[in-house]
């Protein structure tokens, strides 16, 4: 059996936007009726990403829990934010062409860090369901990422449950 929901999350505008999708994804595991199988939590948004991680409990001054805000941090060392036009290759005059012709303006093409940071974690997490339950651990949480800090937007959360 396969079994599919999206839900909507709205980002934040200039910063990274972490959305826990847990109760979601639980609740879509309910829906389903499916007992023994996969869900794959995905994003089709190239500069978003799902991870599995713990609650960190406390909170940074930015607001984000001290996990995502070390993660944030780290990214920033390795590739930063892009601030200026030139800073990274992409985008390019085609890119930025293409973009108008699609209702984008020059300032939200200038989101390279975050396709190269997604590219490097990855759209979609895969967890295992035993008896009706997504096997998470003891600790563990669904977070999808936008590391798109060009504007606010909304977003879909896909979900996709496979199984008996």
């Amino acid at each position: 059996m396969v079994y599919r929901e999206a839900f909507k999350v709205m980002s934040r505008d200039r910063c990274v936007t972490f959305h826990d999708m847990t109760a979601q994804a639980k609740e879509a595991v309910k829906r389903s009726g499916i007992q023994n199988g996969i869900a794959v939590v995905y994003s089709h948004h190239t500069t978003c990403c799902v991870i599995t991680q713990e609650c960190a409990f406390d909170m940074s001054m930015t607001g984000l829990e001290t996990l995502q805000q070390d993660l944030v941090n780290v990214f920033e060392e390795i590739i930063p934010t892009c601030r200026t036009d030139g800073m990274y290759l992409h985008p390019g005059e085609k890119a930025v062409a293409f973009a108008a012709e699609h209702g984008e303006d020059w300032r939200c093409c200038h989101n390279t860090d975050a396709h190269l940071r997604s590219s490097i974690i990855g759209r979609s997490e895969t967890i295992v369901l035993i008896d009706g339950e997504l096997d998470l651990g003891e600790f563990g949480f669904i977070y999808f990422i936008d590391f798109d800090q060009t504007r606010a937007r909304e977003r879909t959360v896909q979900i996709q449950i496979i199984g008996e």
